[in-house]
């Protein structure tokens, strides 16, 4: 007589879905109560209007979110994007709602790029108020099938290109002490996720950076303001949009 039963490690794969999909949820939930007590204790709205907020990857998805609804609370907005065509969209989104934007066409894993950005956007537009570093990029697929491109594009862009940015427009803020630096984090930056490891790697990376840039800040006697925030954004409908963007502009 012979037995048949399904094979342990099928099993056991199935099994690591189910628990990493109750994981994540518990984890979503988690923040939903934190948000939901935002809602009942909130803080102080900061008025916008007239404040120069400069988003990155503003040319599609949260990028796209994130500037237009700055421009409906009457922030002069500076999008940054390496794919001119959806950058151009964004603008004219914003202005069909009687908004004020500004386009520039920047990589922000370019070091000298972003500095010559920085300049030019301070003589045309102004100091910037508020840095939105949303720029980013992911990849999903099992590490060992992601290519060198696709990694080293996911490392620069997402982790690069906040420090690039820090770098550029930080030192304006603190010496007149006002400014706020705003990353986009992901649940990624607070667990581990399945086909999504050089994204998780950057996404904890982008929570390291900002939280030692905190203490670095706190310290420093030019801030007393407090130049930080740390966003961690729930847009699940938009997460299309996202994935495996950036790797090549000219063909978005």
């Amino acid at each position: 007589m012979k037995i048949f039963r399904a094979e342990e490690p099928q099993v056991i794969y199935v099994l690591r879905i189910i628990f990493e999909v109750i994981w994540v949820l518990l984890r979503l939930n988690l923040e939903i109560i934190k948000s939901l007590f935002r809602v009942v204790v909130p803080q102080d709205r900061k008025d916008v209007k007239g404040d120069i907020v400069l988003v990155t990857g503003a040319g599609h998805g949260m990028g796209r979110e994130i500037a237009t609804r700055f421009g409906k609370l009457g922030a002069k907005v500076v999008c940054v994007d390496i794919n001119s065509k959806g950058n151009e969209e964004t603008i004219s989104l914003i202005k069909k709602n009687k908004g004020e934007a500004y386009a520039y066409l920047c990589d922000v894993t370019d070091r000298s790029a972003v500095m010559q950005l920085a300049e030019k956007v301070e003589r045309d537009v102004g100091q910037v108020d508020i840095l939105v570093n949303n720029a980013g990029i992911m990849p999903c697929k099992p590490v060992l099938k992601q290519t060198e491109k696709e990694i080293r594009a996911t490392m620069e862009i997402n982790v690069n290109g906040n420090l690039w940015m820090i770098q550029a427009f930080l030192p304006a803020m603190l010496d007149r002490n006002s400014g706020h630096i705003v990353a986009m984090s992901s649940m990624a930056g607070k667990m581990g996720l399945r086909n999504l490891v050089p994204y998780c790697g950057s996404k904890y990376a982008v929570r390291g950076i900002m939280e030692s840039l905190a203490v670095e800040l706190h310290e420093d006697p030019r801030n007393t303001n407090g130049i930080f925030n740390l966003l961690s954004p729930s847009a699940g409908r938009i997460l299309t949009d996202f994935i495996g963007t950036g790797l090549d502009p000219h063909d978005n």
